[in-house]
């Protein structure tokens, strides 16, 4: 083998890794799906996630820690929801968030986001409530409830965020070595790693 035909069968080796190091970071989708991923590219608007900021911020208030708001916990459901929800889980959480309006629309005569905090935290206690029964009474090929699936991603994108781990939660970032029994004393918080 001479120079140059080593140099062309490297240049095919690494362009067959440029290649398909596409298809890998695509997740291997295959290309008849991207008329699928278009449809599912515009779920959410910027008022979405200033809306599921609401949602998650009276979930998890501000208090002497931040809260869910600061976390950028919105922002962090309509990922999830684009990119790791099945079709109708998606579908089942964007008509929870249309429902949700509507009951504050409702109950309140204004849309969920112009609410004050009292009015926000009375509503979802209602439909937490309401989630509850369903869950407790739901078949095993039924839809999880939206309100669930709401407090899921806020509990989950709040505490693996910068603010929730090391401003909410006792962080350590080089952790000694294990103790298995700690005191725990009444007000300490949780720990984060």
């Amino acid at each position: 083998m001479n120079r140059r035909e080593a140099v062309s069968r490297v240049a095919l080796i690494l362009g067959g890794t440029v290649v398909g190091a596409g298809a890998f970071l695509e997740g291997c989708k295959p290309g008849a799906d991207k008329k699928a991923d278009a449809g599912t590219a515009g779920l959410f608007n910027a008022d979405d996630i200033t809306y599921l900021d609401a949602i998650a911020e009276t979930i998890i208030p501000a208090t002497d820690t931040p809260g869910a708001k600061a976390a950028k916990v919105g922002a962090f459901m309509t990922v999830m929801v684009t990119d790791c929800y099945e079709e109708n889980d998606q579908k089942v959480f964007l008509e929870g968030m249309k429902s949700l309006n509507a009951a504050s629309r409702q109950k309140f005569s204004k849309p969920f986001v112009e609410a004050d905090a009292g009015q926000q935290k009375e509503l979802l206690t209602e439909i937490d409530k309401e989630a509850k029964e369903y869950m407790k009474t739901k078949k095993e090929n039924e839809p999880r409830h939206y309100f669930r699936m709401m407090k899921e991603l806020t509990l989950l994108g709040f505490f693996t965020s910068e603010p929730g781990a090391t401003q909410t939660l006792r962080y350590m970032q080089v952790p000694g070595k294990y103790e298995g029994c700690i005191p725990y004393k009444k007000g300490d918080r949780a720990w984060a790693t």
